[in-house]
């Protein structure tokens, strides 16, 4: 490896989860999907949920009943909502093409890897606990391991805590722009990964990350360049 830049020096690569690891909108827009239907209403395609999934509940909701979180029904729809995706999560989620590649290539360099995603431990532990992928992360830290979700850079900084690295030795890779945000608070070398759940207004030339990869296996590239 090279002797500059964010990618010269890297001892760790961190994760988001949803959209950048794993495909989950087919379990998130069916959880939401059902909300639909058990209220007859018109079944949505999958088409309609995907785009918004790196939302959560937030997005689902959005789509499947086009309220705000400021609607004063959004609560109740919300738990309703964790509820039915806590029956389907681990149904139709699985790694995108190209995931369990890339981290067997991590763990071959002897590079640690882990994930810090705002997703909730409820969801987070059980998921990641039954996907072969995440046997060999290092961390994981849910939404509410810290006091602070995206896009506050502490969950960050306790996953390099976890790790005995310093954060400026870590890379950062998500889909979203909080992901970015986060990345650059904590110092860190940060990745968009567009080949997840990027929604047709995002404009990741414009959050400020070191480098954008269209595949997982382009990161192998980056490091590769160091």
């Amino acid at each position: 490896m090279g002797n500059s830049g964010p990618f010269a020096d890297v001892h760790a690569v961190l994760f988001d989860l949803d959209g950048t690891l794993i495909d989950s909108a087919p379990d998130l827009g069916a959880a939401a999907d059902k909300m639909r239907v058990d209220r007859g209403l018109p079944s949505l395609p999958l088409t309609h949920y995907r785009p918004l999934a790196g939302a959560g509940a937030r997005g689902m909701i959005e789509v499947a009943f086009g309220l705000a979180p400021e609607h004063e029904d959004f609560s109740a729809l919300r738990e309703e909502f964790f509820a039915n995706y806590e029956q389907c999560m681990t149904q139709r989620t699985r790694a995108f093409d190209g995931v369990p590649e890339l981290v067997a290539q991590l763990v071959a360099l002897d590079l640690p890897w882990g994930v810090v995603t705002n997703k909730s431990a409820r969801f987070t532990v059980p998921l990641t606990r039954v996907m072969p992928l995440f046997a060999s992360a290092r961390t994981v830290i849910c939404g509410d391991t810290t006091p602070h979700a995206k896009p506050h850079p502490e969950p960050l900084f306790e996953a390099a805590r976890r790790l005995a690295i310093e954060p400026a030795r870590c890379l950062y890779v998500g889909d979203d722009e909080r992901d970015i945000v986060a990345g650059l608070a904590a110092g860190m070398g940060t990745v968009v990964a567009t080949y997840g759940y990027l929604g047709q207004q995002a404009d990741p030339s414009r959050w400020g990350a070191h480098a954008v990869i269209n595949f997982p296996g382009g990161l192998l590239q980056l490091l590769a360049k160091a």
